[in-house]
């Protein structure tokens, strides 16, 4: 093994410490977020720590419609389907994939990471646009989110493009 392969590897293992650390953030998120969600709807009393004012309310966003099945699922699957989740469930599910992802070397899993993160970007700028212009409000939890998963996109695509030159350095090396 030479010097830049291990450099790569470095470079690898590195990002998949970042991944990793990123998405138990995600997580403690987005559990903060289910609770205050189970919180708000079975406690009339409750008032989040992030429920700021009135135009800063994470409760009121995570009651909105938007709050469970990104404002979508009820529609193709009914209201009351358990299949209907809060988004909180999605995020949590969804970094605990991330995890897994990055805890494998394989280049098809890093594929599939790369994949459901650019799937969790598209969905953090709808849910954006819903929280600004029709929800009129400023979340912090739900912006602490959509932050997460940029950075946990930037991390993904440098783990992905590494792998790959690695691969190309290997195939150049055996050439050789």
């Amino acid at each position: 093994m030479v010097s830049t392969e291990i450099e790569f590897r470095s470079i690898i293992h590195k990002t998949r410490i970042s991944i990793i650390s990123i998405c138990f953030l995600g997580i403690i998120l987005s559990l903060y977020a289910y609770y205050v969600e189970f919180q708000a709807e079975h406690n009339s009393q409750y008032k989040a720590l992030c429920d700021i004012s009135s135009k800063m309310s994470c409760s009121k966003v995570f009651k909105s419609r938007w709050g469970k099945g990104f404002g979508l699922l009820g529609y193709v699957i009914g209201e009351n389907s358990p299949l209907n989740l809060p988004n909180s469930v999605f995020g949590i599910v969804f970094y605990c994939l991330q995890i897994m992802c990055a805890l494998s070397p394989s280049p098809l899993l890093t594929e599939l990471q790369f994949s459901t993160s650019v799937l969790s970007n598209i969905a953090s700028v709808y849910l954006a646009y819903i929280l600004y212009f029709i929800l009129d409000d400023f979340c912090v939890v739900c912006v602490s989110t959509y932050i997460t998963n940029a950075l946990l996109f930037v991390f993904i695509y440098l783990k992905r493009k590494t792998q790959s030159e690695l691969q190309m350095y290997q195939i150049c090396e055996h050439t050789d």
